[in-house]
């Protein structure tokens, strides 16, 4: 169902504000372009369960109308507030759901290796993030909200590793280990 030559959509999980950002190769070209780039909003006063089902509508819209050629996620990561990470745990199920049922394959990454991927340093600052995605994509500014810029540091993060990834993948099945290898058990 998703286009193999289609744009990678990042996405920042949250039920509050679920950030999304979408890059694509331009045309004979070696650059990239943000294709789209925004946030998804779930009203705090309505219930879990119908805040739940409205992000999972909006990201399957979403996932639609793009049809990426691949989804990149950020990781679910220990949070001293409890509260938060449950929520981002959610969302990023739904995303995860949502990109299976499209056929779309996903990636997850934590956010220092996002800014590794497009900083070139792990410790970066996210203005520094945000900076170079907006240099990288040609924008006149960083783009906003954070969540936004986030979801497009995901995008340019797994579309610049994409193809290395893809080519190690390629290798290893041809050689006959596309599984991962066994630890030495000494």
């Amino acid at each position: 169902m998703f286009d193999p030559a289609g744009p990678v959509l990042g996405i920042d999980p949250g039920v509050s504000c679920c950030g999304y950002g979408a890059v694509r190769r331009q045309t004979g070209a070696s650059s990239w372009e943000a294709v789209a780039c925004g946030v998804i909003r779930t009203p705090t006063a309505d219930p879990l369960p119908a805040r739940l089902a409205a992000l999972e509508h909006e990201l399957a819209t979403l996932v639609d109308e793009l049809r990426p050629a691949a989804m990149a996620v950020e990781r679910v990561l220990f949070q001293a507030n409890v509260r938060t990470a449950m929520s981002v745990g959610q969302a990023s199920g739904l995303a995860l759901a949502v990109a299976a049922r499209a056929g779309v394959p996903v990636t997850d990454y934590s956010p220092n290796e996002v800014k590794l991927g497009v900083v070139g340093y792990g410790g970066a600052a996210k203005e520094q993030v945000q900076e170079m995605v907006a240099r990288v994509l040609g924008l006149d500014a960083p783009p906003r909200p954070a969540d936004a810029a986030d979801a497009l540091a995901l995008a340019v993060c797994h579309a610049w590793g994409g193809g290395l990834r893809s080519a190690v993948h390629a290798a290893l099945v041809k050689q006959g280990a596309e599984r991962p290898m066994k630890a030495d058990s000494r």
